[in-house]
């Protein structure tokens, strides 16, 4: 072979490597493009969302009848009613007075619950589920970065959330609802919890009580931002929170002079992509 025909297929070759390299980085660029266009950004979500992969649970498993993946935010009682949303809990100095004023008013409210906090106070969680009050699986730790986390972490969270919940409570009673922390929720999540019974649950109103602004801002807040939906998220949990059971008493006062009854979260029934 003489040197110039190996040098003419040493340039083959090497036009050959350019040529898959550029392949290769133009697929890599079409994959990150593809993803920012299709809204794989940031995927904390707390809106209304039709189901985006049919009704299969994880690994195959069909979730039980009529439980959406849908992100809940309508309420049961219709149009007028308000759903009272409480997490982090449960407190043994804080949950009490929360259950306290919710008696005061004869209001429902469904509490969100940490799983080991379940596990420690047991009593508390047969005294929320007595009151007539419902239960949300709020996750182990309350991981707000759990959506960037392996699916098996997610269904860990959540699973074992739920086990605990349900332990604590006894006689059979069971979560009705998911909420991801600070609202981390994903398709797996949701496909998770509705395959399990739970519906996800979001939130229309934030009190923003967790930074603690003071009372007459957390009832403002309710006041200024009802007309975005029903759906109203307070804390039991996560700190002191005399502001959170000052401002609740005075919000369910206001309910009840508006004539707005106090119900529970849309379980089974989907809603619409545009229902708040």
């Amino acid at each position: 072979m003489g040197f110039w025909t190996r040098m003419n297929e040493k340039g083959i070759r090497a036009r050959a490597v350019v040529a898959a390299s550029a392949v290769v980085v133009a697929a890599t660029a079409w994959g990150v493009t593809s993803a920012l266009e299709s809204g794989h950004g940031p995927a904390h979500q707390n809106v209304s969302r039709q189901q985006e992969t049919g009704n299969q649970g994880q690994g195959g498993q069909r979730q039980p009848q009529g439980i959406p993946e849908g992100i809940a935010h309508a309420s049961e009682g219709g149009g007028n009613a308000v759903n009272i949303t409480i997490d982090d809990g449960p407190d043994p100095r804080w949950t009490p007075e929360v259950l306290d004023v919710l008696k005061k008013y004869d209001a429902k409210a469904t509490f969100c619950m940490i799983g080991p906090q379940a596990k420690a106070h047991p009593d508390l969680v047969k005294k929320v589920v007595a009151a007539g009050h419902r239960l949300c699986d709020h996750t182990m730790n309350h991981d707000t970065g759990m959506d960037k986390k392996p699916v098996a972490y997610q269904e860990q969270q959540i699973l074992d959330a739920k086990r605990l919940i349900e332990e604590a409570a006894g006689a059979g009673a069971k979560v009705d609802y998911y909420r991801a922390p600070g609202g981390a929720f994903t398709p797996d999540s949701r496909r998770i919890a509705a395959a399990h019974g739970m519906r996800p649950l979001g939130w229309n109103v934030d009190t923003k009580d967790f930074s603690k602004p003071g009372a007459a801002a957390i009832v403002d807040t309710v006041k200024r931002e009802i007309g975005n939906g029903p759906t109203v998220l307070f804390h039991d949990g996560g700190g002191e929170r005399t502001q959170t059971v000052e401002a609740l008493d005075q919000v369910l006062a206001w309910l009840k002079d508006q004539g707005r009854p106090t119900g529970f979260p849309v379980h089974t029934a989907p809603e619409s992509p545009d229902a708040s």
